[in-house]
């Protein structure tokens, strides 16, 4: 049986932290469909079986990240999409927050839909899922894996840690550091997102946060492929994806490439 360590981690969130566990979005999960309502953080040292988006898996050794929040919210499901990008906008906070990674040389940024990039390698992914058990109340667990001591080498795009970017004479950052950051940017920006009521704020905020519009990117569909430069998103959080002829075409999923003049990258 799973141990768990159960503690505050801020005030009015809960925290319960294993050793090693599987995958802290589907312990999450479990506990939401037994009834858990949250706001509760399940994380762990080592996770050995975490999932990604589109079925891709997401290895957290020690020394990294691994963390999901499960929280109810009184809204419908319609709105759950938005939660991805308001994860990213949280976790780009937090990280500046840590105030130990340089952004001098190489910038940060967030890329559709769940990714945070340094210098075009990926440094964290954000995995979005929700339940609604009852009418009127979304139940969703948001997990997030961050590369902090290192990154894994079996994987097909660049990637990056926290540790390759730390400010000279800065104190390593730490997972139980980031974490605490983390969990108030997300309390803050999910008042602020009110549910979908404001997301225009969390839209705007985002958008601060990615790369320039004109980025040259490229769509993978898995069947197909599209080719054009960032337009933007539009009111409800889809990609614009631009192209030649100036046409904006909205995308609600596929996994982004940025072309950048060093090649391909994220």
């Amino acid at each position: 049986m799973q141990t768990f360590e159960q503690s505050t981690l801020v005030p009015g969130v809960r925290r319960f932290h294993a050793a090693e566990i599987g995958s802290t979005n589907t312990e999450a999960l479990v506990r939401a469909a037994l009834g858990e309502t949250g706001p509760l953080w399940i994380t762990a040292d080592r996770q050995t079986g975490g999932r990604a988006r589109s079925g891709r898996s997401w290895t957290s050794p020690v020394g990294n990240l691994a963390a999901s929040l499960l929280v109810t919210l009184p809204c419908g499901p319609e709105v759950a999409h938005h939660l991805a990008l308001l994860a990213g906008v949280a976790l780009v906070d937090a990280i500046r927050d840590a105030g130990v990674v340089s952004e001098a040389n190489v910038p940060m940024y967030v890329k559709w839909p769940n990714d945070v990039l340094i210098g075009g390698a990926k440094v964290s992914g954000i995995l979005a899922e929700s339940t609604s058990h009852t009418p009127g109340h979304l139940t969703a667990v948001i997990g997030f894996g961050v590369n902090i001591a290192g990154e894994p080498d079996d994987v097909d795009r660049a990637v990056t840690s926290l540790s390759r970017h730390v400010k000279p004479d800065a104190i390593q950052p730490t997972a139980d550091s980031l974490l605490v950051h983390l969990a108030q940017r997300m309390q803050h920006w999910l008042s602020v997102w009110n549910c979908g009521k404001d997301f225009a704020s969390i839209r705007n905020a985002w958008l601060e946060r990615s790369f320039q519009s004109g980025t040259v990117m490229s769509v993978n569909f898995g069947d197909g492929r599209h080719e054009g430069f960032f337009a933007g998103l539009d009111s409800d959080g889809a990609l614009l994806l631009g192209d030649e002829r100036g046409q904006r075409h909205r995308i609600t999923y596929g996994d982004v490439t940025i072309e950048s003049a060093h090649g391909r990258e994220g």
